[in-house]
């Protein structure tokens, strides 16, 4: 009976549930939340402009622009560079669909490279064949807090004049060759999101080294107005103000960025949480020839945002979504990220987009699953996910 599987009535690994994820916050956020409700500004204010300046401060980038997410940063770099339809975006099939979906959003047409398989991050030997004349610029994932290989990735693109936007949406904290991922492409995009190494809820970041690039997409981040609400009612006087282009309303606000400027004066103290929770899990994982897991180059410092497990289902009785039901079971929140862009049934229909295109990508969005990995995770709690998969690979092992 303890080897019984609880999906199938055996006695769960855990009594009670394992979250997939949850945030950490303490006294610190808890006060400066409440010091912005008493202080009366509760949208884009003061708050907000400390949280800009922290944050280039600590990825050693010229200007940060927050925004209400990292859909909305994507979204921004693509308009402020002047990305139009009918032009083309080269992008991965392996990441959150926002990076798919703004590209359509501005009318060109995401164009997809396959993955490495060891980092499952966008394959630079596969991206020069992408490119013709309608291309414009190139968006690569940072997967799972593994910054891409942004040196090639930018010879390219400066060889062909090509716009690079770096979706660094799990990667806050990593480093390239000892530089912090921020200011190492034209535009990166940053998520604050509930899951993420550090959170506001809700919420994002565009970072460049190029003025010329944020003097365009700051105002577009709120209706395209030429100034920000607390500057036209503040001590100066009223200010008019004017539509200088039909933009977005994607500013963060003042209740966000005071959790966020709290949580990055935590982050250093997160990440070295994380690591530690990598190394137990590789330790455990790595003899199990059904599972794989991802690789880390010598020359970069990973985020470690997700600890993602990749399942040789050709050694196993079964398939990736049976052995994630049954690790559920055993009371162990999981995941999946991803399931290959390309095969949604959208992109499919409209870009006719199917199987066996991206063969890298599809095997790992077939196969993947991710393990709750963030800094509150106890000794107790890292057994009991690694009981659970290996009791479930146990099980299922031809």
């Amino acid at each position: 009976m303890k080897n019984r599987l609880a999906l199938y009535g055996g006695r769960p690994v855990r009594s009670r549930f394992l979250r997939f994820h949850r945030s950490t916050t303490d006294k610190e956020e808890e006060k400066a939340v409440v010091d912005v409700l008493r202080s009366g500004w509760l949208t884009r204010g003061p708050a907000t402009e400390r949280f800009e300046n922290a944050f280039s401060k600590y990825v050693r980038s010229r200007y940060a622009l927050a925004l209400n997410s990292c859909t909305a940063a994507l979204h921004l770099a693509l308009a402020g560079t002047g990305i139009k339809s009918g032009e083309e975006v080269i992008t991965t099939p392996t990441g959150f669909a926002s990076s798919a979906n703004v590209i359509v959003h501005q009318g060109a047409k995401p164009v997809f490279v396959d993955v490495e398989e060891d980092t499952l991050n966008m394959d630079p030997e596969r991206i020069e064949s992408k490119i013709n004349k309608k291309t414009r610029a190139i968006l690569p994932v940072d997967f799972a807090g593994h910054p891409c290989e942004i040196e090639r990735i930018n010879r390219i693109a400066r060889k062909y004049g090509l716009v690079t936007i770096e979706d660094a949406a799990h990667s806050l904290g990593a480093e390239f060759k000892g530089k912090k991922v921020g200011p190492l492409m034209d535009l990166t995009a940053f998520s604050f999101y509930a899951t993420k190494n550090i959170t506001t809820g809700e919420g994002g970041m565009l970072t460049t080294n190029n003025k010329r690039l944020i003097e365009k997409v700051r105002p577009l981040s709120l209706h395209g107005i030429s100034r920000d609400a607390w500057d036209r009612y503040g001590l100066k006087g009223y200010r008019h103000w004017n539509i200088e282009v039909p933009g977005y309303k994607y500013n963060m606000f003042d209740l966000q960025a005071a959790l966020g400027i709290e949580q990055l004066k935590k982050i250093d103290k997160f990440w070295e949480k994380r690591f530690k929770c990598v190394q137990v899990y590789n330790k455990a994982f790595g003899g199990i020839p059904e599972i794989s897991t991802l690789s880390s180059k010598r020359y970069v410092k990973n985020a470690h945002h997700l600890y993602v497990i990749i399942l040789k289902t050709e050694l196993l009785k079964t398939d990736r979504d049976t052995i994630l039901n049954a690790i559920q079971a055993e009371n162990i929140g999981v995941g999946v990220h991803f399931r290959a862009i390309h095969l949604h049934p959208y992109y499919k229909k409209r870009f006719k987009f199917k199987r066996g295109m991206f063969p890298n990508a599809e095997y790992s969005s077939d196969r993947v699953i991710s393990l709750p990995l963030y800094p509150s995770l106890t000794n107790s709690d890292l057994r009991d996910v690694i009981s659970a998969v290996k009791k479930v690979i146990a099980f299922f092992r031809k």
